[in-house]
């Protein structure tokens, strides 16, 4: 089969991976917008995670074949490529409505009972939230939808529980993944979830083309030429030769762009939070089951169609995109402090307020996500008088993840004034336009 995509032009799908992609798990994703509330200020923003995911697949499988050329043939790199290719595929299968913020209505994850293998060892002690990720790993390991896996495992011989570890990032079975003394997962997990993964290269020119803008564009075959991989104490991890570096930090930039002018707007981070009210004011109207076959019938459709037969006011400020004035912006050191102070008055006077923060929100490379650290992508170079080519941390070639994260964090404060006192609304403005 064929699929004419905007953006990467024909992606081919194998006959096998046909009755995955029409199951109704991975067609659901057709009612699932990639940008959530974006399409409120971006009109063009409609694509959906299935195109997406699709997306991904296909890039994931120019990268492996880039990594792989010479042993392509291999029966055991066969079975590891269909792996590799349906994590990349069913990376999001679990995702929840509209956004991120779903997931706090989301159950338990002792609720969702996914299967222990795919615990923490506390996990096993201590219940939490499920996430988007617990539903995803439910989905392809122990649903419905796993018997659209019959003819990819028939032929490939693969294992669903090592495509749902690719995506978790943790392996029980590491010989799985190990091919002539050289286990392969670090890197194959790498391409699925990390700083320079499959997702990412396909979400910044995707959303780039359907918001109109230009932000997202990177070379990306360039990048794909440039990666490799580096062999340490018997494991594959993702490299890049050193001359694709500066292809790299075009690469964070567009991110970083896109995340202020795209994903960060100030109207669709807005929403989200008159969202997270919505749930927490409204218990009982809305929650996500614990049943993965009932899940199927959550899109976004379903919770705005929830919404808009809503008396709750935020559910009807969501769908009317009304949203409270913003108040101030902060995009540095001096300007956080004044922003405080207006918090501070707010607060005091009890009048209801919306802050949104870009902290944690930009890279994972910020995190102390274990599997982040231990799998930090290489950079490979050339050195004379060298045996073979030397390797490095890219943390080291480049400082713009630090940058980012220290001198560019957005805080804003959401107030509507239409209630407020004349005096609270001067005493307002005269802390906005103070210098903290």
């Amino acid at each position: 089969m064929e699929i004419r995509d905007p953006v990467h032009g024909s992606i081919q799908i194998l006959d096998e991976e046909i009755p995955i992609i029409s199951d109704n798990f991975f067609q659901r994703l057709r009612n699932i917008k990639q940008l959530g509330f974006s399409e409120y200020v971006f009109p063009g923003a409609t694509h959906t995670r299935f195109l997406h995911s699709i997306g991904v697949m296909h890039i994931g499988t120019n990268v492996f074949d880039k990594l792989f050329s010479e042993r392509l043939q291999q029966p055991e790199i066969i079975r590891l490529k269909e792996t590799f290719k349906l994590a990349c595929l069913l990376h999001d299968i679990g995702h929840a409505p509209l956004s991120h913020a779903t997931e706090s209505v989301m159950p338990s994850l002792e609720e969702l009972n996914i299967p222990s293998r795919f615990l923490s060892e506390r996990d096993k002690i201590v219940s939490r939230q499920a996430s988007h990720e617990d539903y995803t790993i439910k989905s392809i390991v122990d649903s419905s939808f796993t018997k659209s896996f019959k003819q990819v495992e028939d032929k490939f011989g693969i294992d669903r529980n090592c495509i749902a570890d690719l995506i978790v990032g943790s392996t029980p079975d590491p010989s799985y993944f190990t091919v002539d003394g050289v286990n392969f997962f670090p890197v194959l997990h790498q391409l699925v979830s990390s700083e320079l993964d499959c997702d990412r290269m396909d979400y910044l020119l995707r959303d780039s083309y359907f918001c109109g803008v230009s932000y997202g564009s990177y070379d990306l075959d360039w990048l794909i030429d440039n990666l490799e991989y580096c062999e340490i104490d018997g494991s594959a991890y993702l490299a890049m030769n050193e001359r694709a570096v500066v292809t790299f930090d075009d690469f964070l930039l567009s991110r970083f762009h896109m995340f202020l002018m795209v994903y960060f707007h100030y109207r669709s981070v807005c929403l989200e939070q008159l969202l997270m009210k919505y749930f927490k004011t409204s218990e009982h109207e809305y929650k996500i089951p614990a049943d993965i076959e009932e899940y199927l019938k959550h899109d976004d459709h379903y919770l705005m169609k929830v919404m808009r037969n809503s008396e709750n006011e935020y559910a009807q400020a969501i769908v009317k995109n009304n949203i409270p004035q913003k108040i101030f912006e902060s995009f540095n050191e001096e300007q956080l402090k004044t922003l405080k102070v207006v918090e501070k008055y707010l607060k005091a006077e009890n009048i209801e307020y919306i802050r949104c923060s870009s902290a944690g929100r930009l890279s994972k490379y910020y995190t102390s996500d274990s599997n982040t650290k231990q799998y930090s992508m290489k950079v490979l170079r050339d050195v004379l008088g060298s045996d073979g080519p030397t390797y490095s941390n890219i943390d080291q070639a480049t400082d713009l993840f630090h940058k980012f994260s220290k001198t560019h964090s957005v805080n804003r404060l959401h107030c509507s004034l239409d209630n407020l006192s004349e005096e609270q609304l001067k005493n307002i403005m005269a802390l906005v336009h103070s210098k903290g």
